[in-house]
């Protein structure tokens, strides 16, 4: 399937959509703290999306496994070895040594805006510090690959020998993709090589792209939650998640999901 091109009107209100994703996951960011339950901060990004006129894309999302529930939160926010799409739990709650993955994907306008970050709860270890670290670095080098003439492997392919040359794992079952109308636009962005799906995807200005490493500390492989959505490091080690949706332009990327002023 063909990739979709943005027109202006489409970018001006994914500009605004991401706007308000950014600025929901800041207040989250800002309230992470030892004490703090998961569905506390769940019931902060329901009530800033509330406050914006924004709604969550994740809220009753569908699963494409028969007999598990639709996503039962505005927010997916995941804990340690948890990889991603952790439900929020009044029963969980935040510890020092923590690492906590906030997702937060808002629709507004007929437009959809997807970001993520994961936040560190000290003191952590030295690896996993370094985890995050690279993580954070993989999105960024990620990211200044989205320029016209290039290829969606060149994003995989950067984001993957940047994390594998220092060691982490990268997670293969769930990838980046396409954002605008609907959360999963083409194309697929893996963080890992795979020449057969990426290779052919030629980058041309105007197509908004979630950008998303989401890197183990130890094996790439993953299991699934009994809950059915969340998704685990298969050892047990952290994960590191983060994301920015980003348009390209005739230029240089621009990320789209920056908090409001």
């Amino acid at each position: 399937m063909a990739i979709p091109i943005k027109n202006a009107e489409a970018i001006a209100r994914m500009r605004e959509t991401c706007a308000i994703a950014a600025t929901v996951l800041q207040r989250l960011r800002e309230a992470v703290q030892p004490g703090i339950t998961t569905f506390d901060l769940e019931e902060l990004a329901r009530k800033t999306m509330a406050a914006y006129g924004a709604r969550s894309a994740c809220y009753r999302y569908p699963s494409s496994t028969p007999g598990v529930r639709p996503f039962p939160a505005h927010a997916c926010i995941s804990v340690n070895d948890e990889v991603v799409h952790g439900i929020p739990d009044i029963r969980r709650i935040l510890r020092p040594g923590d690492i906590v993955s906030l997702d937060i994907v808002v629709e507004y306008n007929g437009y959809i805006g997807d970001n993520a970050t994961t936040v560190a709860l000290a003191p952590i270890a030295p690896r996993t510090a370094e985890l995050l670290r690279v993580t954070r670095e993989a999105l960024d080098l990620g990211i200044a690959q989205a320029i016209p003439g290039n290829r969606i492997g060149d994003i995989s392919e950067t984001i993957q020998r940047h994390v594998e040359k220092h060691g982490f794992g990268v997670v293969r079952e769930m990838v980046g993709h396409g954002v605008g109308r609907t959360m999963h636009e083409e194309p697929q962005i893996p963080n890992f090589a795979d020449r057969k799906k990426t290779r052919t995807d030629i980058i041309r200005p105007g197509m908004t792209l979630a950008i998303e490493p989401m890197i183990n500390q130890g094996t790439w492989r993953t299991k699934v939650s009994p809950d059915g959505w969340t998704i685990l490091a298969a050892d047990g080690a952290p994960s590191a998640h983060y994301e920015h949706t980003v348009l390209t332009t005739e230029t240089t990327p621009e990320i789209l999901t920056i908090p409001k002023p």
